[in-house]
């Protein structure tokens, strides 16, 4: 499985999107900061929105698509699945597996 996903900070001020082949490993990494970057610098940890596909590509293609769009388009997006912006991982780092969008 591959993933696209959005994070943001506390206040919701800041999006970051993403492309991963293990969510659960790279909200981790996100989480306790061990990659230097964007997502460190600006405290992007809450998961608030994710599309999961089979095709490594049309991963790669999705999150390039999603980063072209306008901070509204994404505000949109993520609004119609998630539209109080709740951390979608919150329980999943004791709940098992990650459910499927």
């Amino acid at each position: 499985m591959y993933y696209v996903y959005i994070l943001t900070n506390k206040t919701n001020t800041t999006v970051y999107i993403g492309v991963t082949n293990d969510l659960l490993r790279r909200l981790q990494e996100h989480r306790n900061d061990l990659v230097d970057g964007f997502t460190k610098r600006y405290h992007v940890h809450k998961l608030v929105y994710f599309e999961s596909t089979t095709d490594a590509q049309a991963a790669i293609a999705r999150e390039r698509q999603l980063k072209g769009w306008r901070r509204a388009r994404k505000d949109e997006l993520i609004e119609r699945t998630n539209p109080a912006w709740i951390d979608l991982a919150a329980d999943w780092f004791t709940a098992g597996p990650i459910p499927r969008s």
